[in-house]
């Protein structure tokens, strides 16, 4: 009996038609009573249960550590691996569908994106449903606007200006096209067609432009479709059509330009940003920058490739502006160091300044004051907010020679305070972009020799990820009392991000690492045995990216509606229950890695 089940419910809505008839022909219905354990950990399940009404709470031993309601699914462990890995306890009168085990291992068997949803580990159920959304990634690259893809301004030239003329018209602008006003007409003329008018036709240079250029101008508005767009290409076999918004003219849609929307802009923007003469010349790529990690999540790409692609357009913006900044003293003995998630190539939307200058020697006070001050200032004007803990190249501390910083980091180690441990942990993530990059090197193989053999210093550093607790997705009210926010919100950053972030970060440190990134660090320590194997090391950094991923659409919410307050909040309920599952496993790893880095540095023992 099918009694109203929901096909569009995840993982359900990625059974084809067929499929979908074949599970509702096999459905029962199961009640169970308050206290009842309708799965038992360590035990089989003959079915996969989607509850219809009431909660079921999952417990390990006495431990809450989860409540599924209607639409939620359990227990895929039970049915495909053979054993629950928690009770699951009906905790009012709970009614739930029943699939039985051997339809659902014949879908699994026919339908890859049906079957991510029962793996086991969460690194392949992450890649699986990123495989699946693919199609759906294409799909609202199709749906997009006109104006989502479209580059620069309309040029006007009048039509009696020369050949000649519209061919400087066009080189100044850095455009291929110009629409041509003569009289009442429109027109349009392209840099093939000047080149076919004077090598083929043989004009003159001096011929007006209106006997170069054609006046069947086929047009789109600005918010049609990227599909209606392309269609209109097609059906008049053009490459390039003009776009009006309001019956205005004012610009060009290109077929490079929706290969750029499908592929984000990144081919683009450098060159923009190698282009700039001033410091305001890159403000516009510093936007378009920001505006790409919008347009490539929306196309489906990975958060994690998302934060690649922005750091490194990011670091082509950093480096550029100190070029236009730095005096040849401060060029010839600087080098620019990021901290923080740029420092570490994991930040996508942008939050605040982390950077900081290295300097082999001295150089003139009145240069180097001149240079912090103008270097934030024009990352701030480019909408890089200032760092609330003044880690910034306008803070001396951060700017200063190498062997000054050396002495901060000793003075840091021997504090061993709270504040002293952040600030060690902020200039370990540090990854030099320009100029004498060796001083980098010189700085970080000094704070490993200071820190070796420091386990007790050690320690209280790890103990920094005691800060904040990692919950359950246990009842709404008990999560908010771990994390400290208002309603049914978990904080991703405080909650799975800083935890895997910093222990990873302490474990380098120890083992002696110059590795900055969170992936590279976690590939150094599986490899050297000890404190994790590779499959673990494979899931915790899997956990990280979901987390990333949850972010970034918290971020990219925020950035809608004007504020960033709340960026890194996750509502459970707002999610699908395929999300809800991802998350989940994700926050499970996240507190078996704690037990891990509070074992090895016994915390309990501070």
């Amino acid at each position: 009996m099918s009694s109203g089940f929901d096909t569009r419910n995840p993982p359900f809505d990625r059974l084809t038609q067929s499929e979908c008839e074949e599970l509702k022909a096999a459905l029962d219905i199961g009640y169970f009573a308050p206290g009842e354990v309708i799965v038992a950990r360590g035990r089989g399940a003959d079915h996969l249960h989607v509850v219809i009404k009431g909660t079921v709470e999952l417990r390990e031993g006495e431990t809450l550590s989860a409540v599924l309601g209607p639409k939620d699914s359990f227990d895929s462990r039970a049915v495909v691996h053979g054993a629950a890995g928690e009770d699951f306890r009906a905790s009012e009168e709970t009614l739930c569908h029943l699939i039985p085990r051997a339809v659902v291992m014949r879908l699994i068997a026919r339908n890859a994106a049906f079957a991510a949803f029962f793996y086991a580990d969460v690194s392949r159920k992450l890649d699986a449903f990123a495989a699946a959304h693919k199609a759906d990634a294409v799909e609202s690259v199709l749906r997009a606007r006109v104006h989502d893809a479209m580059r620069g301004a309309a040029v006007f030239i009048d039509g009696c200006a020369s050949i000649e003329q519209a061919g400087h018209r066009m080189r100044d602008a850095d455009t291929n096209a110009l629409f041509v006003r003569d009289g009442e007409r429109i027109g349009v003329v392209t840099g093939m067609n000047l080149s076919k008018a004077v090598v083929l036709r043989r004009l003159p240079l001096d011929t007006p432009v209106r006997e170069a250029c054609h006046f069947d101008v086929v047009s789109v508005p600005d918010d049609a479709f990227i599909f209606d767009a392309l269609l209109t290409m097609t059906r008049h076999n053009k490459r390039r059509v003009a776009v009006q918004e309001n019956g205005v003219h004012v610009g060009f849609l290109e077929d490079i330009d929706i290969l750029g929307l499908v592929a984000g802009n990144s081919q683009l923007i450098p060159g923009r940003i190698d282009a700039a003469h001033r410091v305001e010349d890159l403000a516009a790529p510093a936007r378009e920058i920001q505006a790409q990690v919008e347009r490539l999540h929306r196309q489906g790409v990975k958060a994690e490739a998302i934060a690649e692609i922005t750091s490194d357009l990011n670091r082509r913006l950093f480096v550029r502006l100190f070029e236009l900044l730095a005096t040849p003293a401060i060029r010839e003995k600087g080098c620019l160091i990021l901290m923080g998630s740029e420092g570490r190539e994991e930040q996508t939307v942008r939050t605040d300044q982390d950077n900081g200058l290295l300097l082999a020697s001295p150089v003139p006070e009145a240069e180097l004051d001149a240079f912090r001050a103008g270097f934030s200032g024009a990352l701030e004007s480019f909408g890089f907010p200032p760092c609330p803990g003044n880690v910034m190249v306008r803070n001396p501390l951060w700017s200063q020679p190498v062997d000054g910083l050396v002495r901060q980091l000793r003075a840091w180690v021997l504090e061993r305070s709270p504040e002293a441990a952040m600030n060690i942990a902020i200039f370990s993530d540090a990854d030099a972009v320009t100029g004498r990059t060796d001083l980098l090197v010189q700085a970080k193989t000094a704070l490993v020799k200071l820190l070796k053999g420091e386990q007790v210093l050690l320690a209280r550093f790890a103990g920094l990820i005691e800060s904040f607790e990692t919950p359950a997705m246990g009842r709404l009210q008990a999560l908010m009392r771990t994390v400290g926010v208002g309603s049914e919100a978990i904080d991703l950053k405080r909650s799975g991000i800083f935890p895997i972030v910093h222990g990873v970060r302490v474990m380098a440190i120890d083992r002696g690492s110059t590795a900055n990134s969170t992936a590279a660090r976690i590939g150094a320590l599986a490899d050297a045995g000890g404190i994790f194997d590779r499959d673990f090391g494979r899931e915790l950094l899997s956990a990280l990216r979901v987390f990333m991923e949850f972010r970034l659409r918290s971020q990219l919410e925020a950035v809608r509606r004007g504020s960033m307050e709340g960026e890194s909040l996750v509502f459970p309920s707002r999610l699908s229950p395929g999300d809800r599952d991802l998350l989940r496993d994700a926050l499970r790893i996240v507190r078996q890695f704690r037990e891990i880095v509070s074992s090895r540095y016994k915390l309990n023992a501070f």
